[in-house]
Formats: C-alpha cells, sequence, structure tokens
C-alpha cells in the first residue's frame, strides 16, 4: 500500500492539520500484544516482481501485481506459477504500457488487486509510472475482471477533475454501487459510484485523511526518507470495510484509523464539513503496510518497525499471530475465508526511490501462507 512524496513537495505532505471533529473513543487497544507462534509456508517466489498485492481466484491461481517504480521488470499483474514464473493477466496486452501510449486500456503502475465478496477482481492502477510523479492522461483507474472467464468487465477512469497533481490511488473497497478508495498522495478518499462512474473526493486534506507531522516509518531500524532526506510521510492509505458494509476504515499508513459509517459517506448532498461531522478515531494504529478485514470484523494488521502480522479482534484486543524477519514490509494481506491469511512480502523499503536509485530488495521475493487460529477460520 504505499506512497509517493518528491522533495519539493514534501512540506505539502508533511503538514497535517491536528485540529478535527473525531473522537479519540477506543484509541488504545484493550491488552497488551500476546505472542503466539506461527509458521510461514512459501507458497510463491519469484526474481522478477516485488509484488505488493495478491488475491487468490476461485481456480486457486495466484493473481499478483506491482507499482512500476520498485524495479518490476515482471509484468504489472500477473499468475504466479509455482514454477516461478509470471503468466500477464488479464492477457498480455493489458500488460504492454509504453511511454506516450494509450493509458486508459493498459496496466500503467497496479498498486492494488482486491477481490470483492462475489469473486471478482478490481485493480487498482496510479497511472503513474514514477514514484511522486503526476499520472499521465487516462492512467488512474480502476478495471473491474470477472477472474472466471478472465475477461474486463468494466474500466472506470477518474475524471480530471478527480484528480490532483500528486494523486496516488492507493486501494479500494466495495460497497453495493459504491467503491472507496484512498488518494496517497494528496490525502483524500475517493468515492465511486459504479453505476454512473461519477468521482467524489472526500475530506481532501483533512487531517484524518493525513499524516501527522512527527510520526516517522521505521522498517528494520531505519526511518524511511524521501528524496530529500528527510522522514517520509504518506496520507490516506491503509483502508477497511465492516463485514456488514455499514463502516468504513480509513486512515495515514502511520495511523490513526478513523471509522465513517458509509450512509454518511455515500451521501452526495453532504459538504465535507457536514460529513466530517461523522468521522470519529477507531484505532491508533503503528505504521502499518498493509491490512485485511476478516469475516468476524478481525483488523489484521503488518506494523513495519518488527515485521510482525498483529490481529485486533472486534473487541479491541490486539495479539500477534507471527513475527519474522522474513516479513520485511509485508504489504497487503488476503484472508481468503478459509482459514489462510496470505502474505506478499515486496520489500517496499528497498525499492530504487529510497535508496538514491538503487533497489535493495533481496530476490526472490516471497509470498507466504499462514494459517489462522482455529477459532477464526
Amino acid at each position: 500500500m504505499l506512497r509517493t512524496f518528491t522533495q519539493r513537495r514534501l512540506a505539502l505532505f508533511v503538514a497535517a492539520l491536528l485540529g478535527s471533529a473525531v473522537s479519540l473513543a477506543d484509541a488504545a487497544p484493550a491488552s497488551a500484544p500476546m505472542v503466539q507462534t506461527a509458521k510461514l509456508a512459501t507458497v510463491r517466489e519469484n526474481t522478477q516482481m516485488p509484488w505488493n498485492a495478491v488475491a487468490v481466484d476461485a481456480h486457486g491461481r495466484f493473481i499478483v501485481s506491482s507499482p512500476r517504480w520498485t524495479g518490476n521488470t515482471g509484468p504489472a499483474v500477473a499468475i504466479a506459477e509455482k514454477n516461478g514464473t509470471l503468466k500477464p493477466y488479464p492477457d498480455a496486452a493489458w500488460n504492454g504500457w509504453k511511454p506516450g501510449s494509450d493509458a486508459a486500456h493498459t496496466f500503467v503502475s497496479v498498486n492494488a488487486i482486491h477481490e470483492d465478496a462475489h469473486g471478482d477482481l478490481w485493480i487498482v492502477d496510479t497511472g503513474s509510472p514514477e514514484f511522486g510523479g503526476t499520472p499521465v492522461a487516462d492512467g488512474a483507474k480502476v478495471v473491474h475482471v470477472d477472474p472466471r472467464t478472465d475477461t474486463v468487465i468494466r474500466v472506470y477512469t477518474f475524471p480530471k477533475e478527480a484528480i490532483r497533481s500528486h494523486t496516488y490511488v492507493d486501494d479500494i473497497r466495495i460497497n453495493g454501487n459504491h467503491a472507496y478508495l484512498t488518494d496517497a498522495g494528496e490525502g483524500a478518499i475517493l468515492v465511486l459510484n459504479l453505476d454512473d462512474g461519477s468521482v467524489r473526493r472526500r475530506f481532501d486534506g483533512m487531517s484524518f485523511a493525513r499524516a501527522r507531522a512527527q510520526d516517522t516509518i521505521v522498517v528494520n531500524g531505519k526511518v524511511l526518507t524521501a528524496g530529500d532526506g528527510q522522514p517520509l510521510k504518506v496520507n490516506a492509505d491503509p483502508l477497511e470495510l465492516s463485514p456488514d458494509g455499514r463502516t468504513f476504515y480509513f486512515g495515514p499508513l502511520s495511523g490513526p484509523l478513523s471509522q465513517i459509517e458509509t450512509r454518511y459517506l455515500d451521501d452526495d448532498t453532504l459538504s465535507d464539513d457536514a460529513l466530517a461531522q461523522h468521522v470519529s478515531t477507531w484505532f491508533d494504529n503503528p505504521p502499518v503496510g498493509g491490512t485485511a478485514m476478516g469475516a468476524d470484523g478481525s483488523l489484521y494488521y503488518t506494523p513495519l518497525a518488527d515485521n510482525s502480522l498483529m490481529r485486533r479482534a472486534p473487541g479491541g484486543t490486539i495479539s500477534m499471530l507471527a513475527r519474522d524477519k522474513r516479513l520485511r514490509w509485508v504489504d497487503a494481506p488476503f484472508v481468503d475465508g478459509h482459514g489462510h491469511i496470505y502474505l506478499p512480502v515486496p520489500q517496499i523499503d528497498g525499492a530504487p526511490a529510497f535508496n538514491h536509485g538503487h533497489s535493495t530488495v533481496h530476490f526472490p521475493v516471497a509470498l507466504y501462507r499462514v494459517n489462522l487460529p482455529a477459532g477464526l477460520r
């Protein structure tokens, strides 16, 4: 989940208005973390793609993706085979974008894959081939795919008025005829109407969509920095939807996660100021690579500072499911509904953008599976 920031714009992204109408209720965990032992099973590896997202479809295929700026030399989206090969998905044409070519029907730089309750895939294209860059024309989009036939159902290209100079469309959740996405670059929530394709920017620049000035992102003891050497700030990034679809959770990468009822978020008649009155703080999480929500409302999240996988139970109790040095920046966990959680490990902190143009990613890049405790299956 990441991402985007350059030296000239760092001041813009660092700024965070601390005054807001949010409540601090439920901000602290109900208990201290408890260490549990969980075995990491390696299910896929490859030497081309630092995959940051995965979905397991009804055929049991592992569909993965990686942004272009991570140093990815494979497809933007692919089926990861057991032998380490990557088959372009849904076909080679969609993975054939070149600078100056049509961006509306090819992947420019994919940041997320989401599998909805019906098994359909929603692929989020940032439209920006460079880290911190401006999306190319018609590049920022959502591609809806039917994995049963591997056909594209519809392409939702974001209208110009919904995109800012440094918009980074990060991730997506589906709720009826609406989709919610985070703009990690500018700090906003994008509400996409799946019927007519219209997009509304919400909470643009408001405090709960922006990184706090004092927060840092630490991976393996090192503070992640932007191009000018200053601590990187990532705005609205993680997002989740409650199992009943009534509550939407969102926040900057470094926390906290806020919550709002989706009935308000879907109401086009409400102004941003009026909408903000319905936002409250839900969980003051640490900086995370990614999140996933279980069918029971459990939040699974991957703190970057200690290479771990954590669970926040519906009641607020925190527990540790795994900690392993191999879990270096787990990005977007995937809960398959059959007792497993999958952990793609792109090692984002090793991307050239954060290391003076040189990658420190250790290949092969792995995808791990963790068996969830029996009561959570």
